[in-house]
């Protein structure tokens, strides 16, 4: 199955939200959609980017995934901008 990911760079945090709980929120609405392969979280040029990799059928569905983890974090922080990636063999590649 091909493997994705969505990466989006957190702007602030809701009041009362703590940084620590941002990234396995992500994970976890990913996880009510398909399988979670992996999630990280960098500081890249100041900005805080949070990665979940995850497992989807096509780019449609990986899609979906990415909508969902986005609506997911609104209640928890404000997502600045974000993407979603394919792996083909080592590389990543947007996904229109």
């Amino acid at each position: 199955m091909p493997s994705y990911r969505i990466t989006l760079i957190i702007g602030s945090l809701r009041p009362g939200v703590t940084p620590d709980s941002v990234l396995p929120g992500m994970a976890s609405a990913a996880a009510e959609l398909t399988t979670v392969e992996a999630s990280d979280l960098a500081v890249v040029a100041g900005s805080a980017r949070a990665t979940v990799r995850f497992t989807a059928d096509d780019p449609a569905m990986a899609l979906r995934v990415g909508r969902h983890v986005v609506d997911a974090t609104r209640a928890r922080a404000e997502p600045l901008s974000w993407q979603v990636t394919e792996r083909v063999a080592s590389r990543w590649y947007p996904v229109r």
